[in-house]
């Protein structure tokens, strides 16, 4: 685990970016800066799922090798750290144990900021205890394409009425790129240059993956 330790005495802002990372692009990397800026957050901790439950775990890369490849991608940011607690957990990952699990480490005093995709915002309610993981941290919804701001809104206020919920949008410039594209991409022998780091190309490359 490479996570930064707080000072017991002060109240800090930290960015949650949970995800596969399968692989890890640089549209997770500008969202995360953007976030950071925008909202004036003291961290970013970059988390990478072990078992989804959403997905199943044969079609993932491996731990190590997602893990890998976002220590390489954010290696230049010390805004930026990582961590392996939902690697480390057995069983299926679920969101509100990693909040509670990074309320032992940070303190009850932290404020957590989750950062999401625009899409993702329509799936949170059905979360395990969605409303326990509303309380314990502000979701900040980076907006995707195909959602409209009126969609997004209503949602928000939706969440807020039901779940007492904290969420805000973010600004920054649409990205349209996903880890379903780089792993078609390689499959078809398509170059993934510009869309991943220089140090995540060369690691796919050396460990052949998603061949």
């Amino acid at each position: 685990m490479t996570m930064k330790m707080t000072d017991e005495n002060s109240t800090k802002k930290i960015g949650i970016m949970g995800g596969t990372f399968d692989p890890v692009h640089m549209g997770h990397l500008i969202i995360g800066e953007t976030v950071r800026q925008e909202y004036d957050l003291d961290e970013v901790i970059y988390i990478p799922v072990g078992n989804p439950p959403h997905k199943s775990s044969s079609k993932v890369a491996r731990a190590e090798h997602r893990y890998k490849m976002v220590s390489l991608a954010i290696e230049d940011n010390t805004y930026f750290s990582l961590s392996d607690i939902e690697i480390r957990r057995p069983g299926k990952t679920y969101t509100i144990d990693t909040l509670e699990e990074l309320y032992n480490i940070y303190g009850c005093e932290t404020e957590f900021y989750f950062i999401i995709g625009g899409d993702t915002l329509f799936e949170i309610k059905g979360w395990r205890r969605a409303t326990d993981v509303f309380q314990r941290c502000i979701f900040v919804v980076y907006k995707r394409w195909g959602f409209k701001d009126e969609e997004l809104e209503l949602e928000r206020e939706y969440l807020a009425e039901v779940h007492s919920a904290k969420i805000l949008f973010a600004h920054g410039p649409l990205i349209d790129i996903s880890s379903t594209h780089i792993r078609r991409y390689i499959k078809a022998d398509r170059s993934i240059k510009y869309l991943v780091p220089d140090t995540v190309l060369k690691y796919i490359e050396e460990n052949s993956l998603y061949k």
